[in-house]
């Protein structure tokens, strides 16, 4: 597999690490593929990433949220020894990120039957929402009909 070095673009560019720093993880993301995931869309605005977390207990799971990435860690310390003929069940750490579209948040997280499920849904900002400008002179009630069709 190739590797690029993004470094001497870096020297060139000024607010684009962002970019550059996806770039690398997209080149990474073919490394470790544990735990397993899906990315289901729920609806238009609403997404849900679901992770077999087999062997792992709520408590040995951490989630943080930070702007435009989530990242979910799970580290389980066995406390016992336990003499195992066969062992399929991987129960090793992992750090797992997700970036996330602009203005999508993680709603809530649930642990059900070995998943772990992390809803996402995006809000965006009314300030952000098209909306129709009144002409000087043009009639006011064509704006008030675009308005109730947006609510």
């Amino acid at each position: 597999m190739r590797t690029y070095d993004f470094s001497p673009l870096w020297r060139s560019t000024v607010g684009f690490d962002r970019l550059f720093d996806l770039a690398e993880m997209a080149q990474r993301a073919g490394e470790d593929n544990y735990p397993p995931y899906n990315i289901e869309r729920l609806a238009e605005d609403r997404y849900q990433i679901s992770l077999a977390v087999a062997g792992f207990a709520p408590g040995d799971i951490t989630i943080t949220a930070e702007q435009n990435v989530v990242t979910i860690e799970g580290s389980k310390s066995d406390k016992t020894e336990r003499d195992f003929l066969y062992r399929g069940i991987s129960t090793r750490n992992f750090k797992r990120q997700f970036n996330l579209a602009d203005y999508v948040q993680v709603k809530s997280a649930a642990f059900d039957n070995g998943l772990l499920k992390i809803e996402l849904v995006r809000e965006i900002p009314e300030a952000m929402k098209p909306r129709r400008i009144a002409i000087n002179g043009a009639p006011a009630d064509n704006v008030q009909k675009l308005e109730a069709k947006a609510a």
